[in-house]
């Protein structure tokens, strides 16, 4: 009998980022899915729940699917598309392999490595579909997909397991599983019908690794759905199609969403909310002009220091803690609480 494992040595804490980044590739793979390949592992996983093999459609996007599954009900073939498959393929497969590490890890170890390794958020391809279901269909379309980019902390949690602490599991489960989530994009399988949704084709991230373009989507298919995010946030349609320098001050005034609000000052950035808001001027000390924008458009005030390079004439314009009275005082908070003239001598 394998014996508990309560901590691990440095050598193998050092291989959980490499694990990490093994699996959030094949969540962010854009390359087109093998068809072959795919409807193999497909048909490996219905064998290990003891299941027919299904017939397999491929599809371009998960949008595709929604509007494939949708036209199957309509056309009365609602029998193909009612199993208890999801529930057969993904809980049987991942609950036990994950038990059957319960009694290898201690619970403190087990809770640690799964904090490490586990990147798992609200999917942005559910949440855009989301937005094009109607309410009393949501709950019955999410609990029959099986969204691949979710999965990638489960398979870096087995796969360190497996292979760095090398503890006992079924293997035939465990191919499954990697088949799956390796050759596949969404899945939505039924007992007489699985519909595979290709990979996107474009991923695209900012400095922080949050879903990020302007102008553009952050994720798209080929058959053209998208999702368009900034800085991680979702965009409406009434922003998505613009660049950051295309988009209206006036929009902070109308934005009733704080955290879209916020992204619009981000992106339209201080220099044009001065030029376009009015901006007062609270003090001035030599080249420096602390500034308060006159509209309610964030949760606390915004107060700016303006500053200008008197070499170049390059004007700057840096936001500034609410309470700051004086230019003089915004510039010490600027320096790291070193007043401006040390400042200027130290320089």
């Amino acid at each position: 009998m394998t014996q508990m494992i309560n901590q691990l040595t440095p050598d193998q804490e050092a291989l959980i980022p490499v694990y990490q980044e093994k699996w959030r590739k094949i969540a962010l793979s854009t390359e087109r899915i093998d068809q072959q390949k795919a409807a193999e592992a497909v048909k490996i996983a219905y064998t290990v729940i003891d299941e027919r093999e299904p017939e397999i459609i491929f599809v371009e996007s998960p949008y595709a699917a929604l509007a494939l599954i949708t036209s199957k009900t309509r056309e009365g073939l609602k029998s193909k598309l009612e199993s208890e498959i999801k529930q057969k393929l993904r809980f049987p497969i991942l609950h036990e392999l994950s038990n059957q590490l319960l009694f290898k890890i201690g619970h403190g170890l087990s809770n640690l490595l799964w904090n490490r390794v586990d990147e798992s958020q609200q999917s942005p391809i559910w949440i855009q579909l989301r937005d094009q279901i109607p309410i009393k269909q949501r709950k019955q379309f999410f609990s029959e997909c099986m969204p691949i980019e979710t999965w990638v902390s489960w398979g870096s949690y087995f796969d360190f397991n497996f292979s760095v602490l090398k503890l006992p599991h079924t293997q035939d489960k465990w191919l499954a599983f990697q088949a799956l989530v390796t050759e596949c994009g969404w899945i939505f399988p039924y007992k007489q019908l699985c519909i595979v949704c290709d990979r996107p084709t474009v991923f695209s991230f900012d400095l922080e690794n949050r879903l990020h373009a302007e102008g553009l989507p952050a994720i798209q298919f080929t058959d053209e759905f998208s999702v368009y995010s900034y800085c991680g946030l979702r965009l409406p349609f009434k922003y998505r199609k613009m660049h950051p320098n295309q988009w209206k001050p006036c929009w902070i005034l109308e934005e009733k969403n704080v955290e879209l609000r916020r992204a619009l000052i981000q992106g339209i950035g201080y220099e044009r909310i001065c030029k376009e808001l009015y901006a007062a001027e609270l003090d001035s000390w030599q080249g420096y002009t602390l500034l308060e924008v006159d509209e309610d458009i964030d949760i606390e005030p915004i107060r700016l220091l303006k500053m200008i390079c008197p070499s170049i004439s390059l004007i700057y314009i840096i936001r500034v803690p609410p309470d700051i009275q004086s230019a003089r005082e915004a510039i010490r908070w600027v320096n790291w609480d070193v007043d401006p003239e040390a400042f200027a001598v130290q320089t």
